[in-house]
């Protein structure tokens, strides 16, 4: 990978000078790991993905659950097939590590190395730290706004430009595209969130959860969704 690399960064430099040089990995270094065949958590799966990108400025690691395709004793025999939720689950936090600026130690800790399989990462992670919640989407930062379940990248933009003309609503969120269903228990347009009022600490993941599902139907079907 280090080789790879290096070598792209030759070549790009010397196409600055030299047009005719021949192209080298044109669509960037990429990488795959397959999952499930020893005890790996996912926890050192999205460390492992983490280190590559910054370590070889991979363009983009892809992942697969593990199918023990043949009769061979040399090959790990598992008792139950990677689900593909699995998978998903993976793709969504190397998302969240990619554009939405998450670390892999945000997404997930020691103590809970697996992800959620009931929801996506990012929901996962603002369940679990109530305490940056609510978000006053007039004054937040971009940063923090993508960190807000249901607002994607796209959206946070729009966000910054649209508030500095409007006192913004659920409604103005919902007409720019964001999955106000699961937003509205992690933001304020006033200042407060009514949502969150009947909401004890214990039942709080529960109650989001059955609220969501029932609008997101990706969660065990194998569709890959992230907002």
């Amino acid at each position: 990978m280090e080789t790879v690399k290096e070598e792209i960064i030759t070549i790009r430099e010397s196409r600055k000078t030299h047009k005719k040089v021949p192209k080298f990995v044109p669509a960037g270094q990429t990488s795959q790991m397959i999952v499930g065949a020893s005890n790996e958590t996912d926890l050192q799966v999205i460390q492992l993905s983490s280190h590559f990108y910054k370590q070889y400025a991979l363009k983009r690691v892809y992942y697969s659950g593990y199918v023990p395709m043949l009769s061979d004793s040399r090959l790990p025999a598992i008792g139950t097939p990677v689900p593909m939720v699995r998978e998903n689950r993976l793709y969504q936090a190397d998302w969240l590590m990619r554009f939405y600026g998450f670390g892999a130690h945000e997404i997930l800790e020691p103590d809970s190395p697996f992800l959620d399989l009931d929801c996506d990462p990012k929901l996962a992670w603002a369940i679990r730290h109530r305490e940056h919640f609510p978000v006053n989407i007039q004054t937040a930062s971009y940063e923090m706004i993508v960190r807000i379940p249901g607002i994607g990248t796209k959206t946070a933009k729009e966000i910054l430009k649209a508030r500095k003309f409007n006192q913004l609503t659920l409604y103005h969120l919902k007409k720019m595209g964001a999955a106000v269903n699961r937003a509205k228990y992690f933001i304020a347009t006033t200042g407060k969130n009514e949502h969150l009022a009947h909401l004890t600490r214990d039942n709080f993941r529960q109650y989001v959860l059955a609220q969501t599902q029932t609008k997101f139907k990706d969660q065990r079907s194998g569709q890959l969704a992230l907002f």
